[in-house]
């Protein structure tokens, strides 16, 4: 007798407790801009695509705790190892793993140390490093020449420029983007707050009310800013 195959909404529950389960070994805190929320949202929807690959037959949890691994792999090379100085894997860093520090050690460079003596370090630095700088959290200690050439006499006017923008946004938008606008940037509600507000809904089981609605605003909403600040100096007087 054939038993009715099961659909990907019928084991959600017992797939949402694997992956939080995974939680706590979520260490790469070093990205700043990742939360296990993220991890979760990408690991469900690659479930949700190989779902057809999972013999029903056997238990659903060591093919998700599968799933799960190698997705976090993935995500660290796309968004460390990616980035990061090509000394991890040279056969010339004489750092030991776990070292840390401003200064790393070379056995290539007349200097003996991790710089642009190096061909390949001079390209990371020219091309990756400032993506590295943005997507890693730097210590300040690895930042202090720049603070210490930075010049005392500039200064700027953060909340002036912020109120600039906050203008430009609404010249530039319909009321109706522009309330949405206030509430995230202005009042700084919650998207759970403003789903509630703009009354949306969503028949998706786990996900929270609006999401795509939400997602979609922030976008269209953040390249507006953007573009907007290329044409325009907010610290000019």
């Amino acid at each position: 007798m054939n038993r009715k195959k099961k659909k990907f909404e019928d084991m959600y529950e017992i797939i949402d407790q694997v992956i939080k389960k995974r939680k706590n070994k979520w260490k790469l805190k070093a990205i700043t801009w990742f939360d296990f929320e993220d991890i979760e949202q990408i690991i469900k929807l690659h479930i949700y695509k190989k779902w057809h690959l999972w013999d029903q037959s056997r238990a659903i949890e060591p093919w998700v705790n599968r799933i799960v691994t190698n997705q976090i792999r993935n995500i660290i090379r796309n968004n460390y190892t990616s980035f990061a100085r090509p000394c991890l894997s040279c056969p010339f860093n004489q750092n030991k793993e776990g070292d840390t520090g401003a200064e790393m050690s070379c056995g290539f460079t007349a200097s003996g140390k991790q710089c642009n003596e190096c061909p390949l370090y001079a390209k990371w630095e020219k091309i990756k490093k400032s993506a590295y700088d943005v997507k890693i959290t730097v210590s300040l200690e690895n930042h202090k020449n720049y603070f210490m050439n930075f010049e005392s006499s500039a200064s700027y006017d953060y909340k002036n420029a912020e109120n600039k923008l906050h203008d430009l946004m609404k010249t530039n938008l319909s009321d109706k983007h522009f309330f949405v606008y206030k509430m995230f940037f202005i009042d700084n509600l919650t998207d759970d707050q403003v789903a509630k507000i703009l009354r949306f809904k969503t028949s998706e089981k786990g996900r929270k009310a609006g999401y795509k609605q939400i997602k979609n605003l922030k976008k269209m909403l953040y390249i507006k800013a953007q573009n907007l600040l290329k044409d325009n100096d907010l610290f000019s007087s």
